[in-house]
């Protein structure tokens, strides 16, 4: 799962590149058509733009929990030895990701039906089908949840011992040692 989810992490980075010139473009278009008086830019090019960053920040998720990168707040936890941080993801990731995005898939799976039974397009003239995009909520949430359950594991076998803590913990591990501080608080 971290391989797969590091693959589109990283697909999805090259997205962003994408959806910067896209909405270059759209930018540049813009001017550039009303100074020429044709209409260089369209509403299927500026959905682009949003598709790109929906699917940036959908595919983007996993890869960003893989990474331990979401944002939370750091004031205790930085200061915690590795197996303390590991027990407070492990538990964290039992109590809060997976139930949430178990219901979030629940919840999203018939309106992204609904949506593909009607093949509901944009409210916009020569805009894009909405249904294709709308189905990368669920893979989102697929996927957050096998990283979930890997990210689990992970820190279990980092909690029992079983497997080293990551680099980032071992550097502040090795701090402590410098320092003399108390490893094993946990």
């Amino acid at each position: 799962m971290d391989r797969l989810n590091t693959v589109i992490g990283r697909l999805s980075g090259w997205l962003v590149l994408l959806m910067v010139l896209v909405g270059g473009f759209n930018v540049i278009g813009r001017y550039l058509g009303n100074a020429l008086g044709q209409n260089l830019s369209s509403n299927a090019l500026i959905e682009t733009q949003w598709y790109l960053f929906s699917l940036v920040f959908l595919l983007g998720a996993a890869y960003t929990l893989k990474e331990n990168a979401h944002v939370r707040m750091d004031v205790l936890y930085s200061t915690w030895p590795p197996r303390r941080k590991a027990l407070a993801d492990f538990v964290a990731t039992l109590v809060f990701l997976l139930p949430f995005s178990g219901f979030a898939l629940w919840f999203t799976w018939t309106p992204v039906l609904n949506s593909w039974r009607i093949r509901e397009g944009s409210p916009d003239p020569g805009g894009l089908p909405r249904y294709p995009i709308k189905s990368f909520i669920l893979v989102m949430f697929i996927l957050l949840i096998a990283q979930g359950i890997s990210g689990a594991i992970q820190s279990w076998a980092i909690y029992r011992g079983i497997s080293p803590p990551t680099t980032a913990e071992s550097d502040s591990t090795l701090t402590q040692e410098a320092t003399g501080e108390d490893n094993d608080n946990a």
